[in-house]
């Protein structure tokens, strides 16, 4: 029996480490990244109805409400490919910051896709929703597996890693905007580019050794990013004085995240970071698992 409305979350991912090992032809960069979902939240409330097209309202004034929206964008693919009748409105609620390096559109579209497989008794597997997720944005099939993997290609052949070892995450966000495509377009990658290491990291988790992971945190987008906003250096540093095992920034920026064995030392280190670094959007959590 197909649900008439249903809500679900979409989790925010943060990038634990992260390589660019080439450049494709087609323009596109290998990566070899270790992702990871953690508990911060959007919120996405679908209702079918009567009339076709797909209606999407939001929080923010300034995010897009057409096909530009990779909702609206995995909403229709999935409408049109099953022939589905009628239309739906989709509500999101966006409290992942925008544009941050956490896939926040990635994980909205992954999650209206599970929403939509579920409402009208598609039946697809994971992997067959990731298949057609593909088609859209790189990041997406991950948003639809969660949890912890390592993603290779052009972020889209996934694979399981073991687990990471309990522990808090501490968001940062300074007020910046940075454009992936910028960033991926200034990267050099040379024989001299320090290259974060994935697989000792791999094995680390492995060993649940947090510290051992910790040593190893890496992301060779810093290399460009940092370099345009001194800031997030300046974030990453704090959060190292107050007591993070690990900090680094995640995806291509702006959002710093630090790696604590102790929730009260993170909640202390936030309400510090909200102080020092004004206007920045700050948010202690777990991992999504």
């Amino acid at each position: 029996m197909a649900m008439e409305s249903m809500w679900i979350n979409a989790p925010a991912k943060i990038n634990i480490g992260l390589d660019v090992v080439g450049r494709r032809e087609d323009g596109y960069h290998e990566v070899r990244m270790i992702m990871q979902s953690i508990r911060l939240f959007d919120r996405l409330t679908l209702n079918r109805k009567k009339d076709p097209g797909v209606r999407l309202t939001t929080n923010l004034k300034f995010l897009p409400t057409d096909e530009n929206n990779l909702i609206v964008k995995s909403a229709k693919m999935l409408m049109k490919e099953f022939n589905l009748e009628g239309g739906l409105n989709i509500n999101l609620e966006k409290r992942i910051p925008v544009a941050a390096g956490m896939a926040g559109g990635s994980t909205d579209a992954a999650s209206t896709m599970i929403a939509i497989n579920q409402m009208y008794d598609l039946n697809l597997s994971n992997s067959q929703l990731m298949k057609r997720a593909a088609k859209i944005g790189a990041d997406i099939p991950y948003c639809i597996m969660k949890g912890t993997a390592l993603a290779e290609g052009i972020g889209e052949k996934l694979s399981t890693v073991p687990k990471l070892p309990n522990c808090t995450v501490l968001i940062v966000k300074p007020r910046i905007h940075v454009s992936t495509k910028e960033v991926y377009s200034k990267l050099q990658i040379d024989e001299n580019t320090v290259h974060p290491d994935i697989n000792s990291m791999i094995e680390a988790m492995k060993k649940k050794d947090l510290e051992e992971l910790c040593s190893n945190l890496g992301n060779v987008l810093e290399t460009v990013t940092i370099n345009m906003y001194p800031e997030i250096q300046d974030i990453k540093d704090f959060m190292m004085e107050n007591g993070a095992l690990g900090s680094l920034m995640s995806g291509s920026g702006p959002t710093v995240f630090g790696i604590f064995t102790d929730k009260d030392v993170a909640t202390k280190t936030k309400e510090a970071a909200l102080a020092k670094f004004e206007k920045s959007f700050a948010f202690v959590t777990d991992l999504y698992r």
